[in-house]
C-alpha cells in the first residue's frame, strides 16, 4: 500500500475525525451514531492512504516511495 496522504491532509483528517467523534458526545441517540463517522478520516490520516485518492489517482505526498 503506497502512502497517497499529505501532511497537511492528515491534520486537517484528524481535526474533522476528532470533531465528528465529538457527536458520540454531544448528541443524543440514535443521531449520537453519526459521530463514527469519523473514525474514517482518523483511520486515513494514521494508515497515510486513502482508498479514495488511490481511486482518482491522487497523491499529496511530497515524499517519493521507492517502488
Amino acid at each position: 500500500m503506497k502512502k497517497n496522504v499529505g501532511s497537511f491532509d492528515k491534520i486537517f483528517r484528524i481535526v474533522v475525525g476528532l470533531g465528528l467523534l465529538s457527536l458520540l458526545f454531544l448528541l443524543e441517540a440514535p443521531m449520537n451514531y453519526l459521530g463514527l463517522i469519523g473514525l474514517v478520516p482518523l483511520g486515513t490520516a494514521l494508515m497515510g492512504w486513502c482508498p479514495l485518492y488511490t481511486l482518482f489517482g491522487i497523491n499529496t505526498c511530497k515524499v517519493k516511495q521507492a517502488a
